[in-house]
């Protein structure tokens, strides 16, 4: 019996999405299980098709030598899509077909997105994550812990405040936020405790997205469950009126926290469409958090696999930078290349092309467009990585249009190769997976972040701004002013930057696509996530609690006669 049964395509479409994965033939997790080598004690199964892996094997295979770190990321993301997330998956798959032990990293989609406007997060076509529907619904609960544990830290804060508030917390200066993982813009600013004395303390609160918790980002920056425990206790939830920072551990609180989560903290094991096994955990937005799956997933998968293709969320701006800034400094991760996926049809919309007229051959737009490639280009080479640049292939891509993108990286120095595994599974990446190899092998490799933890937070800042985003300079508001002074005077100084920051252009405004000149970041707020041990700098109208577009991708979901999910992808 062949592993899946193939369904005639002729285009990207959702529903052939939907239909191919509906026509998958999974094998047991069992199997899985047994190609990575894990034993028998070292993975629980959560289903048929989806097993949970104990830390343990870190001891285990703590002698053995670490796979090779393959990092994907791309250019700005647009309506056009850039389909980064599925040549991640066939990348992978197209490892497995040269004869190479490779094992798939990502992050788990958040129902926020998946019910809004982006829908599914696992791949697409013949390059998908199984199973499916699990892994863009509840999965194995990872989120809903993250969501409880965090949401039991501020059922912790308004209980020590209402039982005499030993702590002294300035309830006009509590930081911490509620969240639920769904888009709701009407939770971002709330007054709770009304009712009364018995009530509680009236104050403002208000509500984020799971996946930018600060939980979450602790949870993907932890090594184990030790560090876990160590990270939440550092959290920062509010200030004294003498204006002390008050932690998780005054409260007293963090082993409780710990124990909501001690089983999210274990990684997740699936498989792809082409039996290759993926580790999915973690899954922090890369706008508004770091946007990397969790520092164990990677480190297991290093250990289970010779190659590693792992994702950082959105653009090499936001996803690629903090991996590179924040989770390969705490991790110790040091990658091997990086592949920066490309479309033509997203580089003509930055090249000034409608999202009408996208299908049109138009290589002058598409020659306009490439800049925004090559600042992404520029910033890897900033980090002393090898990059190849994977041309993910639409049918609507004319052979001029491909020629031209092909002509210009060889004439910039850079390798290039087309993805075709969206149609062709890994077939469709054995180019792409070949030409890694080869930059891996010949290519020199002097990795560093771009700024040491030791410089101000301002300059730090200034770096990421000018180095990475092209900008002239950064303008920090009265607010962010103070907030550094508070960060110093704490000794918060010395921690990695988190920008928080819009995905669509490599400003701070979302309208100015393509590769813009001349224009400033704007830091308006600093905030420490000291658990986590990164500070966040918020730029432009980045909101950390997104809002439902008009006409969400959930009104298109069903369920049929047979419980199969409709509109999901």
């Amino acid at each position: 019996m062949e592993k899946w049964r193939r369904v005639e395509v002729t285009n990207q479409s959702t529903n052939k999405d939907l239909e191919i994965a509906n026509n998958a033939t999974l094998k047991p997790i069992r199997e899985i299980a047994e190609m990575t080598e894990l034993l028998e004690d070292e993975w629980e199964p959560y289903g048929k098709y989806k097993a949970k892996i104990s830390l343990d094997v870190m001891d285990r295979l703590a002698e053995k030598p670490n796979g090779k770190v393959i990092l994907v990321t791309s250019i700005n993301p647009t309506p056009a899509g850039e389909g980064k997330s599925t040549v991640t998956v066939g990348l992978g798959q197209a490892f497995q077909r040269i004869g190479k032990n490779a094992i798939i990293a990502l992050r788990e989609p958040s129902l926020g997105p998946t019910m809004g406007l982006k829908g599914g997060a696992s791949g697409g076509g013949y390059a998908q994550v199984m199973p499916m529907e699990e892994i863009n619904l509840h999965f194995t609960g990872d989120i809903h812990a993250i969501t409880a544990a965090n949401n039991s830290l501020s059922a912790f804060i308004d209980n020590h405040i209402f039982q005499g508030n030993s702590c002294n917390i300035d309830t006009r200066r509590v930081v911490w936020k509620r969240v639920v993982d769904l888009n709701d813009r009407a939770l971002r600013q709330v007054i709770i405790g009304l009712g009364g004395p018995k009530q509680g303390v009236p104050r403002e609160d208000g509500f984020m997205i799971t996946v930018a918790s600060e939980i979450m980002a602790v949870l993907c920056l932890a090594d184990g469950l030790d560090n876990l425990r160590e990270r939440l206790s550092r959290i920062v939830i509010g200030y004294t009126i003498e204006g002390l920072p008050v932690t998780v551990r005054d409260l007293g609180v963090e082993g409780a926290l710990t124990l909501l989560l001690k089983d999210a903290l274990k990684p997740n094991l699936v498989q792809t469409i082409e039996n290759t096994p993926a580790i999915i955990h973690g899954g922090p937005f890369a706008n508004i958090a770091h946007g990397c799956n969790s520092i164990i997933a990677t480190k297991i998968a290093s250990k289970l696999g010779d190659y590693v293709i792992t994702e950082a969320g959105f653009g090499a701006d936001l996803g690629a930078e903090k991996f590179l800034d924040i989770k390969a400094r705490i991790g110790n991760i040091k990658p091997e290349a990086v592949v920066l996926v490309a479309t033509i049809r997203a580089l003509k919309l930055h090249g000034g092309v409608s999202l009408a007229q996208l299908k049109e051959e138009n290589v002058p737009a598409l020659e306009s467009g490439v800049h925004n490639l090559n600042k992404h280009i520029e910033t890897i080479e900033a980090f002393g990585l090898p990059v190849v640049v994977a041309i993910n292939k639409f049918s609507t891509d004319t052979d001029r249009e491909i020629a031209f993108l092909k002509k210009w990286c060889k004439e910039r120095k850079v390798e290039v190769a087309l993805s075709e595994v969206w149609e062709h599974g890994g077939e469709g990446g054995k180019e792409l997976a070949y030409k890694l190899i080869d930059v891996i092998d010949q290519q020199d490799n002097h990795f560093k972040p771009l700024y040491s933890v030791d410089q101000s937070v301002e300059s730090k800042i200034t770096t990421i701004a000018t180095t990475v985003y092209g900008a002239k300079g950064v303008e920090f508001t009265t607010n962010a002013k103070l907030q550094i002074e508070e960060i110093n005077k704490n000794g918060w100084g010395n921690l990695p930057i988190c920008m928080a920051k819009t995905q669509y252009s490599l400003s701070d405004n979302p309208l100015l696509l393509g590769r813009p000149e001349g224009f400033t970041i704007t830091v308006r707020e600093l905030r420490p996530s000291i658990g986590a041990g990164f500070i966040v700098a918020l730029t432009g109208e980045v909101l950390t609690m997104p809002g439902l577009p008009k006409a969400p991708a959930a009104l298109n979901m069903d369920v049929d006669e047979n419980g199969l999910a409709l509109g999901l992808f």
